[in-house]
């Protein structure tokens, strides 16, 4: 089982474990949901922000992370955190729609990138760092940009491992290697 396969296990695909919620009514099924994502919007907001090149991809993003998550409540394996099982089916979701917005993007033709809209100020070096931190992580792979943006979040490497279905150790490698690139990058932008 490779890095995100073991998700579907978490997502609730495997019929080895039943619990209580699989057996919910609709009604239960219905206020279980709001309740994770009222209590998660922001785990689902970094992922689809982590993994959309356009603003205005957020919020389809959203819309089908949501959608698993509400075709997976009955499912939800009480062995695991909530946080990991919606990580879990978050990033998958994330990694799917990313994939086909890139082959969509390929046939696209921007006008002109050097237009900024009107009234745009400049922005302090904080802002700039931080900007480019968002693209130069935009840049890694799938699984980096996983990786990162759990990190960011203050995860365990336990944690991350458990979430990604790697194992500890290429978790802490994985994170140094990436950080190595960052400083790289940052180092070529003279900022």
């Amino acid at each position: 089982m490779n890095r995100l396969e073991s998700a579907e296990n978490i997502a609730g695909d495997s019929n080895s474990y039943t619990t209580g919620l699989q057996l919910m009514n609709e009604q239960e099924k219905r206020r279980r949901f709001q309740e994770l994502i009222a209590q998660n919007k922001g785990i689902l907001f970094k992922v689809a922000r982590t993994y959309c090149r356009d603003k205005e991809d957020i919020p389809d993003l959203m819309q089908e992370i949501s959608i698993q998550v509400w075709r997976s409540v009955e499912k939800y394996d009480e062995r695991y955190k909530v946080s990991t099982w919606l990580y879990r089916i978050a990033l998958n979701v994330a990694i799917s729609f990313y994939r086909k917005n890139v082959k969509r993007q390929e046939h696209i033709i921007p006008l002109n990138d050097d237009i900024s809209p009107a009234g745009e100020t400049e922005s302090t070096d904080n802002e700039q760092q931080l900007t480019l931190l968002e693209q130069f992580i935009s840049e890694l792979g799938d699984l980096d940009k996983a990786l990162m943006l759990l990190y960011l979040e203050d995860r365990s490497h336990s944690e991350i491992a458990d979430i990604m279905g790697i194992s500890k150790s290429n978790v802490g490698t994985r994170i140094g290697r990436i950080k190595e690139k960052l400083r790289t990058r940052f180092s070529q932008s003279n900022l």
